[in-house]
């Protein structure tokens, strides 16, 4: 136990309390396994190195750091291992950009100094995100944090790459891939962003037939095929039209003629072509688009590349005779195209077509081309040499954890939609032409022979290559989704020595682990890639394949308050540090306009951020911002980001902090009992220790569903409505009365004090640092001996505790006690007065309670008396409410002055028909109603339907108020 706060400030002011508590924590080892227990284990997706903070990491963040707590409190061995990503593309760009400012490019330095350049980099600033994640207070074991070029994860994926090849699983072949013609590099399609919308055309285009006899149904020697992408007409192998087009089936096994090449190439009929899409007639260039290449595949077709690597026409094409083989010839280009970039070969093309008259017609079309993430320029197919994973041996066993329930989904809902993507899984490209990542460990001879080792002694070794033979190492480097695949084994030092892995504590320990979160739209790039690297590597005591982990917990996106998806170009996304830290509204229109090349949009987003923030945004906090990304975590689903909800938990927050002080104060210099004396409790100790077991128990209940959302319910409910706003109170009449015995009073400061103490343990793996502070001030009253909450025990439900009797007589405390406040309320009787008060048509079992709850009673609600009145009874004119069967009244003579209250209800009456009228007379309007949107409309009947509802509320109180 620290002493460095005896007494609690004022004011809850988080950032000071945040930094302390962090440093404290990680500096005295708290984040590192205990060596106890049973073991509990999480790895973090590893974040980009060259990465910050977004709301995606924040939440997740704060999902895993709540289990983790969570956890480790309840008394396990718990080890959240951190660690991050290389990046290749997105690390290489950025160093190649600080060269760029020096007119130096990657190719002056060489390959050896431009890496050694990105590790400098590294060094300096790569280290971004995991000070952002330390803001979070993200409790992971620094002390064993791993980099994916770390050299003892870079030899696990030399050791991986090598058996995989070994074992038939990697091979190098010529395959279509998504080339970045600016990046100079194979992408995989997570690289590839093709979700907006673009304004494009649809060129239809006359390709008339070989046989001159030959006509279509409407008498034409020719067809039209309709493309988006006219320039890949060169690379044209067939003209495919739809299996039941009739239009056309007396045409396919025909020849058309390609234009400008003047090739004779097939009609093929395929699956893939749908007859309403333009004419029904579609070019197939296999080797330039993937569905074409898949007809290709299917139809035996040739392939024709006609782009290089830049993007620009070849000067002889490369043919191949049918997917799966190699080059089997070339063809020379049309001469007048050789070297143009594709976007010049298609506006050449489409003139030429004009002129030469096989150009029918040019349509607008709305389309979404696909563009490299990072560069921003639309990717090309193209036919390149690439290595590869031979994906199907290793689904299988993947495919086979999941369906026997080794590894399960939350919610279950993808476990669908992993089942569909493995079972209709590709070979993986794991190559790219980067130099910064897992270089390939593979070594060429001059005629191009192969050889893979771990490293080039080795491969000598194992192929008696003789040391004057000049070998090459492979240039390109292994896709980091790879390297990821091996996450969870790799960082806990994976060897691939059995031996050696057998004596590893933490491969042994924590080996598999229990729950991966992560959101959807990874769940086949790396979540599925892990579970079949881990399973053909990582094996059982009895050699079964062991999987990464047991579950998979899959959240939704954070989105918006309005459930957009937050874009840069949107201008609505949220920094979590500035909702923990705070930033002025200048500041806050730079981050959110910097980098826009449309000056109209920045000023847009300039406009409605000024508009939004006016103040720019205040500081919350850690706690309020994590507790708000619990309380929306519903599984699965997308989140609205409301700041309304950060304001309400900050909020919370300073209610914890508020109700601790005097809960504090009265404790201060004051007698606390040592221990539990339930023969001291009355009602309102009874029920608030049973109200806490059923939190405690609902909390558990939460985790154990992975729902944070339901565990942050609890929490909040309990906290402020039940502790701070009832428990609290009725303790205040109690404590300040002289004759309450000295230890009843005692016992009654003890049970404020556990019930805090509690309530701050349950609530810690949601919002630590608020937490930790408080306990350090409130445990020593308790005599609580530890060092800090992080390590204390999470609080477990007492069913004996439990009492079912005093939360119904809690209730019905609660109800009489709401209906008098609502009466002083309606009828402006002020908190101050002591009311009398009558009841009627009350049960047996209504008069037991009232009996043991009617000094509380009297006491909460200023009741100066309660009288009973027989059923049937006619009460004197009063303002009434219903609580169970009981009607409840308090006679209005003598409280009100008549007149000054009519005259009061007059002017709401007044204001409030002034409303009501206001809204009735638009929607009357048939303008209004016709142009305005359907939901402004119905917003605007739902405000005239409670304007009506409160005109005849005050009537009725007028009324009432008359007859007095």
């Amino acid at each position: 136990m620290t002493d460095s706060a005896q007494n609690i400030a004022t004011t809850y002011d988080p950032t000071e309390i945040e930094k302390k508590w962090y440093k404290t924590w990680e500096d005295n080892g708290y984040f590192k396994p205990s060596g106890q227990g049973e073991s509990f284990s999480i790895m973090i997706p590893p974040p980009n190195v060259t990465g910050s903070l977004h709301m995606g990491h924040g939440f997740n963040n704060a999902i895993m750091d709540a289990l983790t707590r969570f956890n480790r409190m309840s008394g396990k061995n718990t080890l959240w291992q951190p660690g991050t990503d290389h990046a290749g593309i997105a690390t290489q760009m950025v160093v190649e950009r600080q060269l760029a400012a020096q007119d130096i490019s990657r190719h002056d330095l060489g390959r050896e100094k431009f890496i050694d350049k990105i590790w400098e980099w590294k060094e300096q600033s790569g280290g971004t995100i995991t000070r952002q994640i330390r803001r979070l207070g993200s409790s992971v074991d620094w002390s064993r944090e791993r980099f994916t070029m770390d050299e003892g994860l870079s030899n696990a994926v030399k050791e991986v790459f090598v058996r995989l090849h070994k074992d038939g699983l990697i091979y190098r072949g010529k395959r279509l891939v998504n080339w970045d013609p600016k990046l100079q590099t194979a992408l995989s399609d997570l690289e590839v962003e093709s979700d907006k919308e673009e304004q494009g055309s649809l060129w239809h285009f006359k390709y008339f037939f070989e046989d001159k006899s030959l006509r279509t149904h409407d008498d034409k020697d020719y067809i039209v095929v309709a493309t988006t992408r006219p320039e890949t007409l060169l690379g044209d192998t067939a003209v495919a039209v739809a299996l039941d087009d009739e239009r056309y089936a007396d045409l396919v096994g025909k020849n058309i003629i390609l234009p400008i090449t003047g090739r004779a190439v097939s009609i093929v009929k395929d699956e893939y072509v749908d007859k309403e899409f333009g004419t029904g007639c579609v070019k197939i260039t296999p080797a330039h688009d993937f569905n074409d290449y898949e007809v290709g595949k299917r139809c035996e077709l040739p392939i024709i590349n006609i782009f290089n690597k830049n993007a620009e026409v070849l000067a002889e094409f490369e043919y191949i005779a049918k997917a799966g083989e190699q080059i089997s010839k070339t063809i020379a280009a049309p001469s007048e195209y050789i070297g143009l970039e594709r976007f010049a070969a298609r506006k050449k093309l489409v003139e030429q077509a004009e002129s030469e008259g096989w150009l029918e017609q040019i349509q607008p079309y709305t389309l979404k081309p696909p563009r490299g993430d990072r560069s921003g320029v639309i990717v090309e197919p193209l036919l390149t040499d690439q290595w590869y994973v031979k994906i199907a041996p290793l689904a299988e066993p993947a495919i086979k954890a999941v369906k026997d329930g080794e590894i399960k989904f939350v919610p279950e809902q993808y476990t669908n939609m992993y089942m569909a993507w493995m079972n209709n899984i590709q070979d993986w490209c794991i190559s790219r032409q980067l130099w910064w990542g897992h270089r390939i460990p593979a070594w060429y001879d001059a005629e191009g022979n192969v050889f893979v080792g771990r490293n080039e002694a080795e491969v000598r070794a194992e192929n008696n290559i003789d040391a004057s033979i000049a070998l090459t190492q492979d240039e390109d480097v292994l896709d980091t989704w790879f390297s990821s695949g091996l996450w969870t084994f790799s960082t806990l030092d994976w060897t691939g020595d059995a031996e050696q892995d057998m004596k590893n504590y933490f491969l042994n320990t924590f080996h598999s682990t229990d729950v991966l979160v992560t959101g959807f739209d990874i769940i086949f790039f790396w979540v599925a890639r892990m579970i079949m690297m881990t399973m053909h590597f990582m094996k059982n005591e009895d050699g079964t394949p062991q999987v990464p982990f047991k579950t998979v917990y899959v959240h939704g996106l954070v989105r918006d308050g309005e459930g957009q998806k937050m874009s840069k170009s949107k201008g609505n996304v949220l920094d979590p540090l500035d909702l923990i830290d705070g930033v002025d509204l200048e500041t806050l229109v730079q981050k959110r306009t910097t980098g826009l090349m449309n000056p109209k949009q920045a000023a847009k987003i300039e406009k409605s951020t000024r508009k939004e923030f006016p103040d720019g945004i205040q500081s919350y906090g850690t706690d309020a911002v994590r507790f708000t990304f619990c309380a929306l975590a519903n599984t699965g689903r997308d989140i609205k980001f409301d700041m309304k909800r950060v304001e309400g938990y900050r909020n919370f927050c300073n209610k914890i902090w508020n109700a601790t002080r005097f809960v504090m104060m009265n404790c201060e210099d004051q007698v606390i009992g040592s221990e539990a004396r339930q023969d001291l409790w009355e009602l309102p100790e009874q029920w608030i220790v049973s109200r806490l077991q059923k939190a405690e128990a609902a909390v558990h209940q939460a985790f154990a569903t992975y729902r944070l959302d339901l565990a942050a319910q609890a929490i909040y409910e309990f906290i402020w409505n039940e502790y701070c706003d009832w428990y609290v109170e009725l303790t205040k009449p109690v404590l300040n009365d002289e004759n309450i015995s000295v230890e009843r009073k005692a016992e009654i400061r003890r049970v404020l004090l556990a019930v805090m103490e509690a309530s701050l343990r349950l609530a810690h793996p949601l919002m630590p640092f608020l937490t930790e502070e408080i306990w350090q001030t409130l445990a020593p009253k308790l005599n609580i001996a530890g060092e800090t909450i992080m390590l204390a025990q999470y609080p477990v439900a007492d069913e004996a505790l439990m009492n079912d009797q005093a939360e119904a007589d809690m209730q019905w405390l609660q109800g009489l006690i709401g209906a008098v406040r609502n009466i002083r309320g309606e009828m402006g009787l002020g908190n101050a007065r002591f009311l009398p008060v009558l009841m009627q048509n009350i049960t047996d079992a209504e008069m037991a309670q009232i009996s043991r709850i009617e000094p509380l009673f009297k006491a909460l609600a200023k009741v100066e008396s309660i009288t009973f009145l027989a059923n049937g009874e006619q009460p004197p004119l009063s303002s009434s409410s219903v609580v169970g069967h009981a009607s409840v009244f308090v006679p209005m003579k003598g409280l009100i002055d008549p007149k000054a209250e009519l005259g009061r209800l007059q002017k709401d009456l007044d204001k409030v028909q002034k409303q009501h009228d206001q809204i009735a007379g638009k929607l009357s309007n048939e303008g209004f109603v016709a142009k305005a949107p359907a939901a402004v409309v119905e917003g605007e009947k739902v405000k005239l339907a409670e304007l009506a509802d409160q005109l005849v509320k005050i009537k009725a109180n007028m009324e009432q108020i008359a007859a007095l």
